[in-house]
Parts: structure tokens; sequence; C-alpha cells
């Protein structure tokens, strides 16, 4: 299983991370990509069903991300506790998500900057940050489009899909996007969510 192919930018699973599997007789990336997007699916459906409430917290953070992965790893929705090849020092986690959240806070009582642009930072500082194991990006892009849709009342945006995650060229786009917000520049990211 450690012989996964990872697409461009993706952070490899050590073999710890990979003991936290649920699903034992995964073999293939094909086929644990497959069981993450049924488990996703299930995430989107609770999404729908619950009610509307508070999304910027960090309960609400653990808890998204647990519902997109939790019948697939055994430590979704637990902040990481080991380095990665990105994101924040893990012992720094909780506390970089609480400034993150409060600065959305303030960037929406104070229209600081367009709607879209605080869902893009929202999206950005997450994935910086790198709180999970793995499912960052899903889980980031899921949480600026939440954000969108309850706090905003627009529509998600449509992440240049289909392939940010499967297509190359569309996923370099991506990272490209990122790098280019990692120095305060979001044109490009912007650019990339409506596409």
């Amino acid at each position: 299983m450690n012989s996964f192919q990872y697409p461009a930018g993706a952070t490899p699973l050590d073999p710890d991370d990979m003991d936290g599997l649920e699903i034992k007789h995964i073999t293939t990336r094909q086929e644990l990509d497959r069981w993450e997007q049924d488990n996703i699916n299930d995430a989107l459906h609770w999404l729908g069903r619950r009610r509307n409430a508070d999304i910027l917290t960090e309960s609400f953070v653990k808890t998204l991300h647990q519902k997109m992965l939790g019948k697939v790893w055994k430590w979704a929705g637990t902040f990481r506790k080991s380095g990665k090849n990105i994101g924040v020092d893990w012992m720094q986690i909780s506390v970089n998500i609480h400034n993150l959240l409060g600065d959305v806070r303030f960037w929406i009582d104070h229209k600081t900057y367009e709607e879209d642009e605080i869902a893009v930072r929202l999206h950005h500082r997450l994935v910086l940050i790198h709180p999970f194991v793995d499912g960052n990006g899903r889980h980031a892009r899921l949480m600026a489009d939440i954000l969108l849709q309850e706090v905003f009342h627009k529509e998600p945006f449509s992440w240049n899909i289909p392939g940010v995650d499967d297509s190359d060229k569309v996923r370099k786009k991506y990272l490209l996007a990122l790098r280019e917000a990692d120095k305060n520049n979001y044109s490009a990211l912007l650019a990339f969510v409506k596409r």
C-alpha cells in the first residue's frame, strides 16, 4: 500500500498514517480514492440534512473532516500529530486554526474583502496550515463552499472541476495559484475557482 502513486503536490502518507486505514482490503490508490469519494458523498448528504450552524469553530472544522473521511481513516477529524512536507508545526495547528477563524469572522463583520475573496482566503489558509494527515485540499475547498452557501448565500465555486485532484494540468494550475496566494496575491486563485 505504501507504493501509492500520489498526484503532484500531494502529501504522501507514512506507515503510521497508513495504520489508520479502516478498510484493510484497499490495495491501490484508485480503490482508496473511490472509498474516500463515497465517504465525501456521505458528508455532502449530511451537510444537506443538518441545520445551518456556526461553521467558524474548531469543532466544525474537525467534524467536517471526520464526516468526509471517517469511514476510511481512524484519524479523520483529528489534527495531525507529526510534521509533513507542508503545513505549520503540528503543535501550532489549533492556535493557527483559532486565528484563521477569528480572521474570517473579522473579514465578514468588517467587509474587509469581497465575499469570494474571503472564501478563497479561508481555503488558502486552511491548506497552508494543513491541519489533517490527509484530505486537506478537499476539506479546505468544501469549507470555502460552505462559507459561500451558508454565510454569503451564494453558489459554491466550480474549482475547475473536473480535474483539481485528477488532471495533472489542472492540478498544476491549482498549485501554482496556491503558491501565488502564499505571496499574498490571490488573483490567480480567484480566477481558478470560478472557471
